[in-house]
């Protein structure tokens, strides 16, 4: 911790890079964890399920599996948004490129953030354009309709999707800018999200995860733990 607080003080440009261990302190699990989402038991596997095929071809399981595995709406920022927040608003973090789609980063006050798998926020109607909230996807029966009768899309990467070429292009530009990127709650085994880390061109690399991951070599420093708990204790 004495470290990472002196990376902490020495740093001007700061990115944080985070997945899915950013939010499992608000209680949303993660996805490939002992307990995590992918290894619950389904007659479908969760990828399948979450995939752009299975969205057209078996909707209305689609919504039902997404509202109730993928709308957290009750979920409230943790240690590690707000500490991010409070970076940024200090002028010492750049960005957050997050892996999230749960938006807790903005509730928690958070400006830049760049969701490189979309967020559950936005949906937009496939015929007119037209843009629902979460809690309008919530609150439907069924596969939810607009008013003009077209299908409403929740605004997420799925998977056999592309991510969004302007978020990719803003995440890229951040963390090439940075002097300091802070890697945490990720597996790093998800691609393409995963190889936005080799954009880093800074002076300090950090990771915290609960796990060890793949880059932990390559890191100027390691800490095992809960990502709320260690950015708790940084003092700006």
């Amino acid at each position: 911790m004495k470290t990472l607080q002196e990376i902490i003080d020495e740093s001007r440009k700061i990115v944080f890079f985070g997945g899915a261990g950013v939010s499992t302190e608000s209680g949303i699990p993660d996805f490939r964890s002992e307990d995590g989402l992918y290894r619950q038991k389904y007659t479908v596997s969760s990828e399948t399920m979450l995939s752009h095929d299975w969205f057209f071809s078996h909707t209305e399981e689609f919504f039902k599996f997404y509202r109730d595995k993928m709308l957290p709406l009750w979920a409230q920022p943790n240690a590690a948004h707000r500490k991010l927040a409070e970076l940024e608003q200090k002028g010492k973090l750049l960005a957050v490129v997050t892996q999230n789609i749960d938006g807790l980063h903005q509730k928690a006050g958070s400006k830049r953030v760049y969701e490189l798998h979309g967020t559950v926020h936005k949906n937009t109607c496939l015929k007119c354009g037209k843009r629902y909230s979460a809690e309008d996807i919530a609150a439907a029966e069924g596969v939810p309709h607009c008013a003009c009768g077209g299908l409403i899309k929740p605004d997420v990467v799925l998977y056999g999707e592309s991510l969004d070429g302007d978020t990719i292009e803003g995440a890229v530009r951040a963390i090439a800018a940075a002097d300091t990127l802070i890697v945490a709650g990720t597996s790093l085994t998800v691609y393409p999200a995963a190889g936005f880390v080799s954009y880093f061109r800074g002076k300090s690399l950090v990771l915290i995860n609960r796990d060890p991951t793949p880059l932990d070599s390559q890191c100027d420093l390691v800490l095992h733990g809960k990502v709320g708990e260690i950015l708790s204790g940084i003092n700006v």
